[in-house]
């Protein structure tokens, strides 16, 4: 039988939206217990058949409980679950990531959230010097169809050392390189939902073993393992 998502969960989490303190929430929290077990579940499935299909060696649920110390919203709890999963490093790059929200906000994503300096840097200077082997991975209509268009958040002009009027600026400008891909309440609790992520998973592979390429070698070609 199929690990599901429980449509209970999103009736829990819209509870809790209109009732985001500890007092409910304490009241509540069998409820949110007997959930989260399920939820465990859900995403040790998508980890399993992650490692069936790739290298990967991390998994992290995120708490339900929010860090409000520098935050101006003071609910302390999240409404939603959050769950990443980590490719085998140094060798392997790129990280994958599913997230529950109610009122059809749910998605799941793949890529380069917060690179550090030494690979953002790595990635910009092997998009400056040729970034047709990237446009390709990306734009074949498999990749598209599942993935749309590239996201994440960039620069206004051009990085510091890097010309403005670049042909490839759009990509060179990026600070991260990120895919998405959204679902419906009624899609994440179908029996299909695990499916359709590892499918989808499995189409980010070209671009993962692209950038992967790129971040363990030098300009040159020359590993740096």
């Amino acid at each position: 039988m199929a690990v599901t998502v429980p449509k209970e969960l999103f009736t829990f989490f819209k509870k809790l939206e209109k009732n985001n303190n500890r007092e409910w929430f304490t009241e509540n929290k069998a409820e949110f217990k007997s959930l989260e077990v399920n939820v465990k579940s859900f995403y040790n499935s998508v980890f399993e058949n992650l490692q069936k299909q790739d290298d990967v060696d991390k998994i992290k649920i995120f708490r339900i409980y929010r860090d409000v110390r520098f935050s101006k919203d003071k609910t302390p709890y999240k409404t939603h679950f959050g769950g990443s999963f980590g490719r085998t490093k140094p060798r392997l790059r790129g990280g994958y990531y599913v997230h529950l929200s109610p009122n059809n906000e749910s998605f799941i994503a793949t890529g380069f959230w917060e690179p550090n300096k030494d690979d953002l840097l790595r990635i910009r200077k092997e998009l400056e010097l040729d970034a047709d082997e990237f446009r390709k991975v990306i734009g074949t209509k498999k990749f598209k169809t599942v993935w749309g268009d590239l996201v994440g958040n960039e620069v206004k002009t051009a990085p510091k050392g890097f010309n403005k009027e670049h042909k490839d600026i759009d990509l060179i400008r990026k600070k991260q390189f990120i895919f998405t891909k959204k679902f419906t309440d009624k899609e994440v609790t179908s029996p299909e939902f695990l499916k359709e992520i590892d499918s989808a998973f499995k189409t980010i592979r070209p671009y993962f073993d692209y950038m992967s390429e790129v971040l363990t070698t030098d300009l040159n070609g020359v590993s740096l393992i």
